[in-house]
This record gives C-alpha cells, structure tokens and sequence, in this order.
C-alpha cells in the first residue's frame, strides 16, 4: 500500500492506471484460461461477474452520509475524471450496444444520432454547464426553482425530468438484461432483475460520489471492449489498425455487395427481428434529409436538457473546471461515436462478403444453421434465419437479427476468440451500468431534495433525506426492471423519446433562464407544461397510427415541443411582468464565470 498514501482525490491517478493495468492482467489471464480450454460460457460468466463486483466495491468504498458528497460528489472532482464520468454516464447501452446495430439496420439516416449525441455537447459546453456550476445547485430542478421562484415551476421540472429519465432507464435496464441473458444463458426477464443488482450495488450507498467513481473505471472497461474488436477487424480485412479514415472501400463494396443480394423484405415477419432492407449509404425515402435534421435536432437539445448529464458538472470544483469537463468529455465520447460508423460496417462485410470465411449470406444453409454463434444468439430468441423460398440457400432477407445485438454479436461473427466476447459484454455491462446509475440518481435526487425536502418536509434531517433517496432509487429502480421486462419498445427507440421529453420540456426554461434575464415565472411555467404536453400527444398521435406532419415521427416529436414551448414560453413571459431586481441582478451574477457560487455550498 506504500504506492497509495493520503487521500484517494490526491492518489486518483495512481489508483485509475493500478486499476488499468489490473483489467488488462485479467483480459490476459482470460485468454490464457481460454487456450487451456476454458469453455465459452465460463469466461463469459468470469468477465461479467467480475467487473460487476469491482464497480460494487468502488460503491462500497464511496459510501457517505454527508449530503454535500451525496449529492454533488463534494464538488471535488477534477476535470478529466469528470469528462471520463460523464462520458461513461452517457455511453450508454444505446451508443454501445444498440447504436451500431441502428447503423447497420438503417444505414446513412441513424448517422443523424451520432451527430446530435456529439453535438449536443457543444450546447452543453456553450448554453448551460459553466453557468449551472455557477448557481451551485444540486439538480436542475433546484435550478429551475430558484431561478424563476415558487414551487410550481420546481413541480414542472420534476416532473418532465422524472419521465424522462424514467424512460431513458428503463432502455438501460434493458440492455442489461440482454448481456445478462447471452453471457449468462438465463432468461431476458430475469437478466433485467440481474443487471439492476448490480446498479443498485454501485449507487446506494455512495451517491454522486460512488456513481462518478464508478463511472471513471466503468468507461475504462467500455472503451477498450469497444475499440478492440473494431481494431481486430479492421486489420484482418486489410483496412489498417485504425479503421476510421480507411474503410470508406469497404462501404463501396458494401453498396455492391448490397445490389447483388437485393435488399428485399421478408416474406415473412419474424416478430422482434429485423433483416437488412435499407441501403449503407445515401438518403432513403421522402423527407429524408429533413428527418436527420429533424432527428439531429432533437438529440442536441436532449443531450442540453437531459439532468443526469447536466447535473455530472455540478461535481467539479469551479467554474472553469467544468467548461475543461465538458471539453474532455467530448474527446473521450468521440472516441466511440467515430469508431461506430466503421463497426457496423465491417460487420456487415464479415456476413455479406463472400471473400471473408465468415460470410454467411449465399452459403447453404444447413452449413449457417450448424454455427455455433448462430445456435447460442438464436437459443436466447435474438437470432433466426428461415428458408423461407425453400431453395436451401440463406439469402439476405432469411437472416433475422435484433438490431441490438450487433456490437454483442460482432466478436463471434468475426471469429475472433471468445475472450473478445466476453470483453465487449462486459464493455456493454459497464456501458448500460453507468447510465443507469446517473439515470436513477436524477430522479432518486430530484424527488428527494426538490420535492420532498424543498416542497414537503423543509426540516428534515440529513440522515432522513438520505433515507428517503435511497428507498425512492430502490422502488424507481425495481419499476424500471418491471417495466424494462415487458420489452415494450427496442433500445434506441426509448432513448429517443427520452431525448424528445427532456427538450420539449426544458431545453428552453433552462436556456432561457440563463440568457435572459426578462424571463419570469409564468413563462417557466407554460414552457414546460404546454411544451411538455404537446410534445407528449404528438407522441401518442402518431404512435397510434397518425399521419405524421412533414416526416416528424415518434423520433421526432421533440420538434413539436419544443416549438411550442419557446412560443408559450415568450408569449406569457411578455404579457406578465418581469422578475424583480434581485432575480434579475442573479441571473446576470451566474453568467459570470469567477466568484463564488449564487448558492450556498449547502442549501
């Protein structure tokens, strides 16, 4: 121990790369246990078990009473480690395990998520982290509160924010119960219950303070599981170990490969499958170029409304440090967003190109149907390939797949070894992990601080608040499984309406809070609730069957919420009467980036 003395903030470098080099030691001695013949399941089993109880040591070791700690992790962590954190928090099970696959299956149009995800940072950085640090709140409803007064408009903010992220956790828990369900052979509806253990393990106890901690060796752990097989793949097909300026040749061949094969639908459906029907590359359909505008859109001001993100940079120490934050968080986020564009592309080739040994399209088929990664992928009801022309040659549209196992599936349809598996199901544990963790703490954090101890017992103690947070993201989390079982919608779809909620709700009452100092209460107010709304029957209005406006389809609904509320938002704001001096005088105080914070450091 005489390599780690003082305190674990004065250590943390020293702690983070013994951490490194221990997942590496243990990457390799799964590789050799693989050479002496392991079986598959075990070292899949191993990967898994093992990093889940790292992550709920670090819980464990991070726990606290102090509310500052537990809320804000003591607004003590520096910038790097914060952008790590936050890019954990956000890698999602969406960008790891289901963004690839919206590639593959939708080719140029789901590009439009990689931008706004990535871009959306540069709101974030430009509209509202350096200014939120400032006001020194603990959430963002607490911001919404005290910047336009009273408790309606920190009800308004609660509430958007718990649907929100409500439905953002539920796509994680479900991504969890998919590795689960591979890794460990159980069921979907028990590996949800599995993964919410382990989340619950790594958030109860410590707060903020566990969850950042957990999320700076969980991005260490994605990060490589996401890069290596890309890497691996890459080399072998000639592409180079750094496939991301170089595989524009194989999406060239992928559009021939696509036109020799035909992209035809299925002649029959295969419920909860897809098969591939939409070109790699170029705009698809009427409205196309609008609906990625639309859809890129409506994740950039997401990501700028979304409160688990936002409430990563109420951690750092100063204001400075979170502007540094959010700058490091797009560097390490853009390391995986570059690299999944090339991953679904290079699979795709793996299945499609006849030149590779592992093609499967075209070959016979009772060949494909003795593999064994499509035996183990269809065992667990997330593969099928039928012959459904009877001609006993798999053809492109007789190869069904669940768009969300791409990124899982790619090491075994590379035919790289297992030990690659079990790296990126763990990559995907720690990705769909680390979300949920930051999900449940908004919403725990929200309702126990600005609802319950800002609206309804304001004398509670500190250890009651604690209480009160811990059972309220045991009960959340356990709704969150319940719901996440019933598989009611993919991955990618929930994380999109989750985006769509939060700015159709906050995107404007939280910018505008900031940059204009005129904006008042009543304004918040009908910005929230008719932006909120509206957003929310257009969602029901063409999810039930309505003729979309102009192409805005259940992605796309925060395009109406958004613009309703920026209208009601200014409308009342105008007709009512300004804040007084001293909000006015506030607003203009948070925009200034030295000095100490509007709020004391415990309120």
């Amino acid at each position: 121990m005489a390599l780690i003395q003082g305190r674990f903030i004065d250590n943390i470098g020293r702690v983070y790369a013994i951490y490194t080099g221990g997942f590496v030691a243990f990457i390799l001695l799964m590789a050799i246990l693989e050479q002496l013949g392991v079986g598959a399941d075990t070292i899949g089993i191993l990967f898994v078990a093992f990093t889940i109880a790292i992550y709920a040591l670090i819980g464990w070791l991070s726990r606290t009473m102090e509310v500052d700690a537990y809320y804000v992790a003591g607004r003590q962590v520096p910038a790097v480690y914060n952008g790590m954190a936050t890019a954990a928090d956000w890698m999602s099970g969406a960008s790891f395990v289901a963004l690839a696959g919206g590639v593959y299956f939708g080719g140029y149009g789901y590009m439009a998520f990689i931008v706004g995800w990535t871009g959306g940072y540069l709101l974030v950085n430009s509209l509202m982290a350096p200014y939120l640090r400032k006001f020194g709140c603990y959430t963002v409803p607490d911001f919404i509160g005290t910047r336009y007064g009273g408790n309606l408009a920190r009800l308004c903010a609660v509430i958007v924010l718990v649907v929100a992220s409500f439905t953002y956790v539920t796509a994680q828990i479900n991504a969890t119960g998919t590795i689960a369900a591979r890794a460990l052979h159980i069921p979907f509806s028990w590996g949800v219950w599995l993964g919410l253990l382990g989340i619950l393990l790594c958030s109860m106890l410590g707060g903020m303070r566990a969850v950042t901690w957990t999320q700076v060796a969980q991005y260490i752990v994605l990060i490589v599981a996401y890069l290596v097989p890309v890497i691996w793949m890459s080399n072998v097909q000639g592409f180079g170990i750094i496939p991301h300026f170089t595989y524009g040749e194989a999406a060239s061949t992928m559009a021939q490969l696509e036109a020799q094969y035909g992209l035809n639908p299925p002649a029959e459906a295969i419920a909860g499958l897809s098969v591939l029907t939409t070109p790699h590359t170029g705009p698809v359909g009427d409205y196309a170029e609008w609906k990625f505008i639309t859809l890129a859109l409506c994740m950039m001001c997401g990501t700028a409304s979304l409160p688990h993100i936002l409430m990563r940079y109420f951690t750092t120490p100063t204001v400075r440090s979170a502007r540094k934050s959010v700058a490091w968080s797009l560097l390490f986020i853009f390391l995986l967003y570059f690299t999944a564009p090339a991953l679904a592309t290079l699979t795709k080739l793996q299945l499609l190109d006849p030149n590779l040994p592992t093609a499967i399209i075209g070959k016979p088929f009772e060949e494909v149907a003795s593999l064994a990664w499509i035996q183990n992928w269809a065992s667990v009801g997330f593969l099928a390939i039928s012959d459904q022309n009877g001609d006993g040659i798999l053809q492109l549209n007789e190869f069904f797949m669940r768009p969300d196992i791409v990124v899982l599936a790619t090491p075994e349809i590379a035919g790289l070894p297992y030990v690659i598996s079990g790296l990126v199901a763990a990559g995907g544990m720690a990705a769909a992990m680390s979300t949920a963790d930051g999900l449940l703490l908004a919403i725990a954090n929200a309702l126990s601080h600005d609802l319950y101890y800002k609206m309804i017992d304001p004398k509670a103690d500190t250890a009651v608040r604690l209480i009160v947070a811990r059972v309220l993201l045991f009960g959340i989390g356990a709704l969150g499984a319940l719901i996440a079982s019933l598989q009611l919608t993919g991955i990618l779809g929930a994380v999109a309406w989750a985006f769509c909620f939060a700015c159709s709700g906050l995107f404007f009452p939280l910018v505008l809070g900031v940059w204009w100092k005129r904006a008042n209460r009543p304004g918040a107010v009908a910005g929230m609730a008719a932006g909120f709304i509206s957003g929310v029957l257009y969602l029901y209005y063409v999810y039930t069957g309505g003729t979309p406006w102009f192409g805005l389809d259940h992605l796309r609904f925060g395009i109406v919420g958004m613009a309703v509320s920026l209208i009601s938002m200014v409308v009342v704001t105008l007709l009512t009467p300004a804040p007084d001096e001293e909000i006015q005088r506030m607003v203009e105080e948070t925009r200034v980036p030295t000095g100490p914070a509007i709020l004391a450091d415990k309120h």
